[in-house]
């Protein structure tokens, strides 16, 4: 991804986040993001799969949020289902889903094996320095600058559905009784796997 790409995502982020997100500590947070202490808008989503790239975690987050709109703006979630959320809950819920993976990552070289040759290349690896687990750990940064809805909470806490190492039966009642946790993990999963794919390893 370019540099002047990583800009226009970046915002466009700050556009939607500061329409959408009005609530006390909201202001303090983007501070934090946009901050040299964090590296959110430069950092890759993961290390070889959605996303592994410069800018990677801002285009997911931006990509789940488009889900989510979509998603709760069919007219079976609003009129069969009954589920509406407001907006600002839309987007604290996407567009802060995985804060946890600020100054996660780093880049770092390996040699490769290119038709016979060796290379080396960059790549990025995993350097946590808060192992507080993943939605959990988004929830617990997000918390410290603002206050989150219950359903808020428990959809950051368990977008990663069943994928995810929490206990099956903890994730599904999780997902049958707070909505939005339901429709950010399908959020989730359609902008990983349908809008972004994997990173060729090589």
């Amino acid at each position: 991804m370019t540099d002047r790409e990583c800009m226009e995502q970046k915002e466009r982020f700050v556009s939607i986040y500061r329409d959408k997100i009005r609530r006390e500590g909201s202001e303090a947070l983007l501070k934090f993001l946009m901050s040299e202490s964090s590296d959110f808008f430069i950092a890759p989503a993961s290390t070889r799969y959605h996303g592994a790239e410069i800018g990677g975690l801002c285009r997911h987050s931006l990509n789940v949020y488009e889900c989510l709109c979509d998603i709760l703006s069919r007219r079976r979630m609003k009129e069969v289902y009954g589920i509406r959320y407001s907006d600002e809950s839309i987007a604290v819920a996407a567009l802060l889903h995985d804060v946890c993976k600020v100054n996660f990552y780093r880049m770092d070289s390996r040699n490769v094996k290119k038709n016979g040759v060796w290379e080396t290349v960059p790549y990025f690896t995993i350097d946590d320095q808060l192992p507080y687990g993943h939605g959990e750990k988004s929830v617990y940064i997000v918390s410290g600058y603002m206050k989150l809805t219950r359903d808020e909470a428990f959809a950051i806490r368990y977008h990663m559905g069943f994928s995810g190492t929490e206990d099956n039966s903890q994730v599904g009642r999780a997902l049958e009784m707070f909505p939005l946790a339901y429709a950010l993990c399908v959020a989730d999963m359609e902008a990983a796997y349908f809008m972004e794919g994997t990173v060729d390893d090589g």
